[in-house]
């Protein structure tokens, strides 16, 4: 629900059709980077020789940086001008599916469930549980507008202002749990 507002202002300007078709392009593009981290994601942070916690450090900056950009400046909010409205900004990958909803927070988790109990039985459960919330993320995308039209651009505005200081909230959680990771590996803990 969290990314409805911030869908429907990068949105804006964009047609009921072009909006669809975002909708479609963001559930399908998140589902699959989530996909992709929950089966892969162990290889390679192994191959790169990156911690869990060290994921977690970077993926709490880069979640801070989005959320301090909702909470401060509002950039997201702008509106654009009239000739930009025929040139509708395809937004489905970047800012929407990466960082904002299949973002270093979720690519973290995803690889810490499947590092957890690696047996195919659970891969298969997780990989039906990222196809359900695919379909879930398409279908409050779509029915987003009603929220749209209740809260208004103000409303709005507040709404992504507001979830921008718990998505700052999240990404400090990231950076403290990636610290105390670092520190058991250490054994400073």
């Amino acid at each position: 629900m969290g990314a409805v507002p911030i869908f429907y202002s990068l949105t804006a300007n964009a047609s009921k059709h072009q909006r669809l078709q975002q909708a479609k392009k963001v559930a399908l593009n998140a589902s699959s980077i989530i996909a992709f981290f929950f089966v892969t994601g162990q290889a390679i942070l192994d191959f790169w020789g990156i911690s869990l916690g060290v994921l977690q450090i970077a993926g709490g900056l880069l979640i801070a940086r989005t959320a301090w950009t909702f909470a401060e400046t509002n950039q997201y909010q702008t509106v654009t001008n009239s000739q930009e409205v025929t040139q509708a900004k395809d937004i489905a990958l970047i800012p929407m599916a990466v960082p904002l909803i299949s973002g270093p927070g979720a690519i973290g988790l995803v690889i810490g469930l499947a590092a957890e109990n690696p047996q195919w039985s659970n891969y298969l459960g997780g990989l039906l549980g990222i196809a359900m919330l695919g379909i879930t993320l398409y279908l409050c995308l779509v029915w987003g507008e009603l929220l749209v039209k209740v809260f208004g651009q103000s409303g709005i505005r507040v709404l992504s202002q507001v979830l921008g200081f718990f998505i700052l909230a999240i990404s400090i959680q990231l950076l403290a749990d990636g610290i105390f990771a670092l520190l058991q590996e250490s054994g400073l803990s």
